[in-house]
């Protein structure tokens, strides 16, 4: 039985992806992160000895903090920020319970250097379609919610991230890029080792509507209509993005919970 101020790793793992998952908070010194240097999806290391520098901006939110094994370091530091007013649980097990339950973990490696406000900067061509609103949402999703994405003319993509230490994404000969028939959304899942089922069929929809290949699945044709008709709502690429996170969000929550349902089955009386 968890502790009234513990979460268990499946009723972590059923937020995680989605817009309530709750803020994750890797506190785990550093010889034990050395010895197994990946992160739960969208973590965010941080120190457990100044855990109460964070207090002010996580009022108000959902927190999960976990170290190794889910003991004194994550009861400690979820005690001084409920103390501070903060919303904290401790993930049962921690690290080592989401490891051994065989859950997705992001190679710490692959993410790349966060700025001073300890944001990941990614940039890439303005006016997004598919791939390139697809691929922030994954990023705030599972790598980093607080990811910055700067839209800019193709011309100017390798001489932004250049000056602002950015990431180039959807971009040719850049890590981060299409591989054959795949999209960068799938290239994504691999870097990131995000493979579930889920998001690999999500993948599939996206890279159907991405490439024109309409036939991958049922639902191609309808994300790549949904797509065009944001691009043509909205004349600034963020407010786009902003629209596309919900987009991806139910497309998503149908992938994970609802494809076996159709609108008869799920009507009632």
């Amino acid at each position: 039985m968890p502790s009234p101020n513990e979460i268990t790793v499946n009723q972590l793992s059923r937020l995680i992806g989605t817009p309530n998952a709750p803020v994750l908070l890797d506190v785990r010194i550093d010889e034990d992160f050395a010895l197994d240097p990946f992160l739960l999806p969208a973590a965010i290391r941080h120190p457990f000895t100044d855990i109460a520098t964070l207090a002010p901006s996580l009022k108000g939110r959902a927190v999960v903090v976990y170290c190794q094994k889910g003991k004194k370091i994550s009861h400690g530091a979820v005690a001084f920020l409920r103390d501070l007013g903060v919303q904290a649980e401790v993930l049962e097990g921690g690290q080592f319970a989401w490891r051994d339950a065989g859950l997705s973990q992001v190679p710490d490696v692959v993410i790349p250097p966060r700025n001073a406000e300890g944001r990941t900067i990614w940039v890439t061509r303005h006016r997004p379609k598919i791939d390139r609103i697809a691929c922030p949402w994954l990023i705030r999703r599972f790598v980093d919610p607080n990811a910055l994405f700067l839209f800019v003319p193709p011309a100017e993509v390798q001489g932004v991230a250049d000056r602002f230490n950015a990431t180039p994404f959807d971009v040719e000969d850049t890590l981060f890029a299409h591989r054959g028939d795949q999209c960068t959304f799938d290239t994504m899942l691999e870097e990131f080792a995000l493979k579930t089922k889920p998001l690999e069929h999500l993948a599939k929809i996206i890279r159907g509507a991405d490439t024109g290949n309409l036939n991958l699945a049922p639902e191609c044709a309808g994300l790549l209509a949904a797509s065009l008709g944001l691009s043509r709502m909205y004349r600034d690429d963020l407010a786009q993005l902003d629209a596309g996170m919900a987009l991806y969000d139910s497309f998503y929550r149908w992938a994970r919970d609802a494809t076996n349902e159709t609108h008869k089955s799920s009507m009632k009386g």
